[in-house]
């Protein structure tokens, strides 16, 4: 059976290969769009087209002044600000009030009341936002995301551009921006959810959309026309030039039975209109404000559980791609071919790893890794987050339950839930923030968990 053992060996130094050109791809992809952000023309032009810009909000998340504010001072000719709660007594209504009188020049209104269509919550608070925005395109961006300046004018660039404009010759239909991570709280959750995001998230996010083959969107901050939302419904079927007649749910209200309705409406858009997505050279900066690291370990089962019902195949595939275990993989491999010790192995691809990593930290940051302290922290919480990758896969695979905001879901076929009117006590470790914080964040049970 010496063939079988070689034969396994030269594919896991194919697969360790692959991962290799994927983050070499992410990083170049990084190194190239966001290291320069040049201003666009449409920021000072007189034809820019309008947008409307939809925040929904619940509670008062971390950084949530200075994530409002930051769509308040976009370089813009053209936009107006709508911004949602479900609930007149939302804490957020004080913070949104106050800038609308700083910028009294800024269109900008609140929405009050939701409209259940289903069970996502923030599809329900969107709703009315949606039908009531006054342009075609809209751009719906999380409250606890902040976006720099120029960030609206270079995505509508790519929006409105020229299908012969783009490598795949077809329509973008969707810009979307790569999350960044910013710790605002000195916690160990925090910490881990921040090297996740900036590093080994990052690069393969970035790879994905560069290859381009299927749809590969995080919901932080989108822009697309309504237009062509209301041309699909969610069932991934392809539609026709002019549009099938859609019998029933369309829109935006299509999605709110999936718990991850913007990886649904990206995959709706790509598959059923058979048009494009791409990224501007922004970041969507995530404020992360107190995560425990049970906080961060129960997000990210979470997500695997929704997930493997969306992108089965993928989900499966994706410990494999992680650090230790791909270089487990290789080390083994290069062992039985070449007879290569791991002890020299692991060393040299640890190191690697890491710089290609730390390099795709510094170009979304535009800075250095921190130094110093905060570097042994933030390698510290790197080592952290890729040693709980498979506990925490292996935890996850095998469950279809969920928590959000305190109510257990089910999650069903193609990413849809169902709740289970069942009310959730947090373990003892979890309410010992609860006299120092709002639990009312955005979508979420927990401090800093975000939709996405």
């Amino acid at each position: 059976m010496d063939w079988l053992a070689d034969v396994a060996a030269v594919v896991g130094l194919g697969w360790y290969a692959v991962l290799w050109a994927l983050g070499l791809l992410g990083c170049r992809t990084a190194r190239s769009r966001y290291r320069t952000r040049p201003r666009s023309p449409l920021a000072s032009s007189s034809d820019a087209p309008g947008v409307s810009i939809l925040r929904p909000l619940k509670g008062l998340d971390t950084n949530l002044y200075e994530n409002i504010e930051s769509t308040f001072i976009q370089e813009y000719p053209n936009f107006e600000i709508l911004l949602s709660v479900a609930d007149e007594r939302d804490q957020a209504l004080v913070i949104v009030r106050d800038l609308i009188a700083k910028y009294p020049h800024v269109n900008a209104r609140i929405i009050i009341g939701e409209e259940t269509v289903g069970v996502n919550p923030k599809v329900n608070n969107l709703v009315r936002s949606y039908r009531e925005a006054a342009h075609d395109i809209l751009w719906v961006i999380d409250s606890n995301i902040s976006v720099a300046p120029g960030t609206l004018a270079r995505s509508v660039d790519i929006l409105t551009r020229s299908p012969s404009q783009n490598s795949s010759g077809k329509r973008v239909a969707l810009v979307h921006h790569v999350p960044f991570a910013i710790v605002h709280e000195n916690c160990l959750g925090a910490a881990v959810e921040q090297a996740f995001l900036n590093t080994n998230h990052a690069k393969m996010y970035l790879a994905i959309n560069t290859v381009a083959i299927e749809s590969c969107v995080v919901g932080k901050s989108n822009l697309y026309r309504r237009s062509d939302l209301e041309r699909v419904d969610g069932s991934l079927k392809p539609k026709t030039v002019n549009g099938d007649s859609l019998a029933g749910e369309h829109g935006l209200p299509a999605f709110a039975p999936f718990l991850a309705e913007d990886n649904m409406i990206a995959s709706a858009l790509w598959h059923e209109l058979d048009l494009r997505h791409d990224l501007s050279c922004d970041t969507a900066n995530n404020a992360i404000g107190r995560m425990s690291l049970a906080d961060y370990v129960w997000r990210r089962v979470r997500w695997i559980r929704v997930r493997k019902h969306m992108v089965l195949a993928a989900t499966i595939a994706e410990p494999f791609t992680e650090c230790f275990v791909v270089s487990s993989i290789a080390a083994a491999s290069l062992r039985h071919l070449f007879a290569i010790s791991p002890w020299a192995f692991f060393p040299i691809h640890l190191i690697a790893w890491l710089w290609i990593d730390f390099d795709v930290y510094e170009s979304l940051a535009g800075h250095p890794v921190p130094s110093g302290k905060r570097a042994w922290q933030f390698m510290s919480a790197w080592f952290i987050r890729e040693f709980l990758a498979l506990p925490i896969f292996l935890v996850a695979i095998f469950g279809n339950e969920v928590v959000w905001r305190g109510e257990k879901y089910r999650v069903m076929q193609a990413g849809r839930v169902t709740s289970t009117r069942r009310r959730v006590s947090y373990p003892r470790e979890w309410l010992w923030w609860t006299a120092k914080a709002d639990l009312t964040n955005e979508y979420e049970p927990l401090p800093t968990d975000q939709l996405i």
